[in-house]
């Protein structure tokens, strides 16, 4: 995959080791004196490091980087998943933050009263969706939500009426580079989506998500059901 990554002039480089300590992906090291970039694939190609450079030794370069996705299997009281059952895409970094999983959860009702109100809904990871690979298998069966991220900022009880028992996508069309509808079109074609539900903002950039989903909703060649939520900037529902 083609993308921008930094490239570093080890001529003008002090080994002063900024760079290394500003990066947030573990993409710098400092060897023999120099800073080294170890690990292309991990450079999420967002500069953290160029701002610190005292010498101006970095900048960026478009190249081919092999993505990786590391397999690995977890296990705790709360969360289970198995790398090795998911496919993975080409991701739009090589972050290991990307690494798609399964978030499995107690049942509601084997949460404590007082616990549940304030518990999470988030079933899996990644929730960006232009990081999210299309054919992962907890899109099987789901009920899709796809929020704008403002949305759950702005009401307050969005895990419990949104996200509960839900595969939460979320995007912000105003930030974010390109069109949705061709990634959400591959969802929606490659799996079983049961329904579609849209929470948006008021403001108008918002409108971009909703034409993304309907459009993907007309090229899937599948009748979904799906709706639309409406959020104001205060927090209220304004539209369902």
């Amino acid at each position: 995959m083609k993308r921008n990554v930094i490239k570093i002039d080890e001529f003008k480089c002090v080994g002063c080791g900024l760079c290394a300590s500003a990066c947030h992906q573990g993409a710098i090291s400092i060897v023999d004196g120099k800073a080294r970039l170890m690990h292309e694939n991990y450079c999420d190609g967002f500069g953290e490091c160029l701002p610190v450079c005292p010498t101006g030794a970095i900048s960026f370069e478009e190249r081919e980087v092999e993505e990786t996705v590391e397999s690995d299997t977890i296990e705790s009281d709360t969360i289970k998943f198995n790398m090795e059952d998911i496919q993975p895409e080409t991701l739009a970094c090589g972050c290991p933050g990307t690494n798609s999983k399964t978030l499995e959860r107690e049942s509601v009702s084997e949460v404590p009263a007082k616990a549940s109100s304030t518990r999470t809904h988030l079933n899996q990871w990644p929730i960006q969706i232009k990081l999210v690979p299309s054919n992962a298998p907890y899109f099987n069966k789901a009920k899709l939500l796809i929020a704008a991220d403002c949305a759950a900022y702005a009401y307050g009880n969005f895990h419990e009426e949104y996200m509960k028992n839900r595969i939460t996508l979320i995007g912000c069309p105003k930030l974010d580079e390109g069109d949705y509808s061709e990634k959400l079109t591959a969802i929606l074609k490659q799996n079983d989506i049961k329904s579609v539900t849209v929470v948006r903002m008021e403001v108008p950039c918002c409108s971009g998500i909703v034409s993304a989903v309907t459009t993907a909703l007309q090229n899937c060649g599948k009748m979904i059901p799906w709706q639309v939520v409406t959020i104001s900037t205060d927090g209220r529902i304004i539209e369902s």
